[in-house]
């Protein structure tokens, strides 16, 4: 399974640009899930959370954490936060798993940034981040740069970064089964 992130400020449209991503993604032929992060305590899938989300906008499956539950659905208790290798461990295999959030964690990310924010850019101190998507240009940046609008472009770029196949399509499996 390839993992792949979307990190960077709140409000910076994380969660719009995954909703975006899914159709294209799943529309190539991807199995696809998502995980989000939230530092909040939370209830799931009630319209209008990020989780509902995801699921209405196609994921096979849904993980949403926080420091005191994760989910699909997992009381925590008083034990402390999971760690991000140990669910995805417990995520079923899809082609690609996208992420949402966890800064901190050593798989590849793409940064959602807004200039408006007032934030800095995150791909300036985490070589993880090897990718930008803002709503405006951006200059002397050590990462490519894409429009937030350009969703066929930023699939294109998850899809050939996780070897999930070419711009053109998913590489098939041998025998045309996924």
């Amino acid at each position: 399974m390839k993992v792949f992130g979307l990190v960077g400020w709140s409000g910076s449209g994380k969660t719009t640009l995954i909703t975006g991503l899914l159709p294209e993604l799943i529309g190539r032929g991807l199995r696809v899930s998502t995980m989000k992060h939230t530092h909040h305590r939370f209830d799931i899938d009630r319209p209008g959370k990020d989780s509902f989300e995801h699921r209405q906008a196609g994921a096979t499956e849904v993980m949403v954490t926080s420091s005191k539950r994760w989910a699909l659905i997992h009381e925590l208790r008083d034990h402390p936060e999971a760690e991000v290798d140990d669910l995805i461990a417990r995520m079923t295999p899809v082609d690609l798993l996208l992420i949402e959030g966890f800064k901190n964690h050593r798989h590849p990310k793409l940064e959602v940034y807004r200039p408006i924010l007032g934030k800095g850019l995150l791909c300036r101190q985490d070589p993880g981040v090897i990718a930008v998507a803002s709503d405006r240009p951006l200059e002397d940046l050590p990462v490519p740069w894409f429009d937030l609008d350009d969703i066929r472009g930023i699939a294109d770029f998850i899809v050939e970064r996780c070897g999930l196949g070419t711009a053109n399509g998913p590489r098939r499996r041998a025998g045309g089964g996924r």
